[in-house]
């Protein structure tokens, strides 16, 4: 049987080397990337019903918009994956944590239809959160 050696460019493996060494740095920037995205169409689509269609005045503050954030990029429980979260931090003022308050309006209750600006937003974000990962992905890894 034949025996066949490849050896590989000595520019390319250094490039490899060095995305290894920063493979972390790289992947947290995509992910803040794609976070910052999928941050500002939550705040949009929250701002588009919060207040909106009640029976009542609204009785709105701001505390909801103001406490939607996005956390820093950590790792999975078993060190494995990293992830970024956006969501909502803290409780409101009248005591109700914030992420609550945010599963009432998208889910609604007794008396309060349902107002879905999670879900509406999540499947039509996907696409614009992938490419904003994508270009990050590309600008980072082109520096190498």
């Amino acid at each position: 049987m034949a025996d066949v050696s490849v050896k590989m460019p000595e520019e390319f493996m250094k490039r490899l080397a060095t995305i290894g060494e920063r493979q972390d740095e790289i992947v947290a920037s995509a992910l803040e990337a794609g976070a910052e995205v999928l941050e500002k169409r939550m705040r949009s689509a929250l701002s588009s019903v919060v207040g909106k269609g009640t029976k009542y005045d609204s009785r709105s503050t701001g505390e909801l918009l103001s406490a939607l954030g996005t956390s820093p990029v950590g790792r999975d429980l078993k060190g494995q994956n990293s992830n970024i979260k956006v969501g909502f931090a803290e409780y409101h003022s009248g005591g109700m944590s914030n992420a609550m308050l945010a599963n009432i309006i998208e889910y609604g209750k007794s008396g309060q239809p349902p107002k879905p600006f999670v879900k509406a937003m999540k499947s039509s974000a996907k696409a614009e959160v992938e490419t904003a990962m994508r270009q990050k992905l590309e600008e980072e890894l082109s520096k190498i």
